[in-house]
């Protein structure tokens, strides 16, 4: 019997891998009748800006959205200047109606602040509504923070902005990262 024990013991080390111990789980089951929000992860993110009373949309950025930046195209949070344009006026986000293509000065104040403020960023360019010169318009490169003049036909990232007043502030929603 015993032989048959050490033998059944070295078949099971042999087959289980050497775990002959149970193993105990760290995590425990989830109750089914739990009501789990499936889209709690889904929601619309913002950054508050207080100092400058901006409302900057912080939504994640898609593979096709990137892949329409590298091909110069326009889909979603990328495109030319004037798909951005009409972007932001026409966005409905977060439960505000009111957003725009921020200004050169605005995209480079918040890139020059220290650590990473959006959930969702780019290290390439994105577009502002200030003209530049013979019909280009000022993109924001945000690891510098600097301004480069595009023609309007490039495509580059959208992100959009909007001014915001107390009521917004004092709203105290979740999704506002400060």
């Amino acid at each position: 019997m015993k032989k048959v024990f050490i033998a059944l013991s070295i078949f099971t080390l042999l087959y289980a891998g050497g775990e002959m111990t149970p193993a105990n789980s760290d995590v425990s089951s989830i109750n089914a009748s739990v009501n789990i929000n499936l889209k709690s992860c889904k929601v619309k993110k913002v950054y508050v800006e207080e100092d400058a009373k901006l409302m900057w949309q912080d939504k994640a950025y898609t593979d096709s959205e990137d892949g329409a930046f590298k091909r110069e195209q326009s889909k979603g949070k990328v495109g030319s200047w004037q798909y951005a344009m009409n972007y932001c006026n026409g966005l409905y986000y977060a439960g505000y109606s009111n957003w725009r293509l921020p200004t050169a000065d605005e995209l480079v104040n918040i890139h020059n602040k220290s650590g990473q403020l959006f959930v969702y960023s780019r290290g390439l360019e994105f577009w502002s509504s200030t003209p530049s010169i013979s019909d280009k318009y000022y993109v924001v490169y945000p690891p510098d923070a600097r301004r480069y003049q595009r023609p309007q036909t490039q495509s580059n990232y959208i992100r959009c902005v909007r001014c915001t007043g107390n009521e917004d502030l004092e709203a105290g929603t979740n999704n506002i990262a400060k």
